[in-house]
């Protein structure tokens, strides 16, 4: 049986994207959704489309990936019911078919694997054009909530998510040897190399427990938040998981200059103190999900020319990181990148 999931090429994206229209055909005819309208929204690890319904409102649906396993999507959807009840968080929540299912198995194409679906309510809001002072402390103090609520939360005996740690790394670092020639130098990727064996010797100098590790949403950039009447909601817990909360942060931290940086950490510090000395770690973690993103976006042609396009600081983050230079609220300057010339890119 061929995955469902096949985009490497324009050709399998579209015969994907055909395939997903008729999954989401099938898909809805089990809900009790009156829709108006489907509209697609975008492909990566799900696919995913908005459906406007009335007089329901309007509902997420995810075709998803075998990145996930049915005991993990529903998982994620367990623990979003639990955040729901709570009242400073807003997030979406699963929707159960007429047979009372939240993870559905659909039939599609024969010769490709059927996929799981979910819907989920809408979270109504708009995502920022530009982040000021007072949207980047809203953000800090949305993931001080966020972690503040993970640490009541009991799971259930079957409750499965995945680990983001050293071995998930590691197994990102394998994905990104074999397409990193499209982006980076033999040069440029020695860097990445050595930084990839500090973060591995860092992370064996760490020790967690229940103040700095538990249930993160792994994922929680400005992309993945929306706003409504000032306030900040979550949205897209596709990657929740098992991590530190300092590798969230990091990443919600990737997209903002120094100063709203500052301003994030005292919106998080304003529900929950980070331990002393956190920013050592915080750096580490900053390199570690910049290099994973590089790791997700590699094998995609049509990302390549932004990933050249950020070599010059993405390498120059790196280089501090392993010359212990703080540099997570210092401007930095870019550096000449280790990027492959136009011939190594065409061999």
């Amino acid at each position: 049986m061929k995955p469902f999931f096949q985009y490497d090429t324009d050709d399998h994206r579209r015969d994907l994207l055909i395939r997903a229209g008729k999954v989401t055909l099938t898909a809805l005819q089990q809900y009790d959704v009156a829709w108006d309208k489907i509209q697609f929204i975008g492909l990566s690890d799900t696919i995913t489309y908005k459906i406007e319904a009335s007089p329901t409102g309007a509902y997420l649906l995810r075709i998803h990936s075998d990145r996930m396993s049915k005991e993990e999507i529903r998982s994620e959807l367990v623990f979003l019911q639990a955040l729901n009840k709570l009242e400073d968080l807003s997030v979406p929540v699963g929707v159960a078919n007429r047979d009372g299912s939240y993870v559905l198995e659909v039939d599609t194409d024969e010769g490709y694997h059927r996929p799981y679906v979910t819907i989920m309510h809408w979270v109504e809001g708009e995502h920022l054009k530009e982040i000021t002072d007072d949207h980047a402390f809203q953000m800090g103090l949305l993931m001080g909530n966020l972690h503040q609520a993970t640490m009541d939360f009991n799971p259930p005996a079957d409750f499965v998510r995945p680990a983001w740690d050293v071995d998930s790394f590691r197994t990102k670092m394998a994905r990104l040897e074999r397409y990193y020639s499209c982006f980076l130098s033999s040069e440029g990727w020695g860097l990445y190399q050595a930084a990839a064996e500090k973060i591995r010797s860092d992370f064996s100098a760490m020790s967690s427990n229940d103040d700095n590790y538990g249930l993160i949403h792994g994922d929680l950039h400005s992309g993945n938040i929306v706003f409504s009447e000032e306030l900040p909601a979550p949205i897209d817990f596709g990657m929740c998981g098992y991590g530190y909360f300092l590798y969230d942060i990091a990443g919600a931290l990737l997209e903002l200059n120094p100063k709203l940086r500052r301003k994030y950490i005292q919106g998080y510090e304003s529900i929950r103190r980070l331990e002393s000395g956190y920013v050592r770690h915080l750096e580490c973690f900053f390199v570690m999900v910049m290099i994973e993103n590089y790791c997700h976006h590699s094998s995609d042609p049509r990302e390549t020319s932004s990933l050249i396009h950020e070599q010059p600081y993405a390498q120059a983050y790196i280089r501090q990181y392993l010359n212990d230079i703080s540099f997570l609220f210092e401007g930095i300057e870019s550096v000449t990148p280790g990027i492959p010339s136009v011939m190594d890119r065409n061999t």
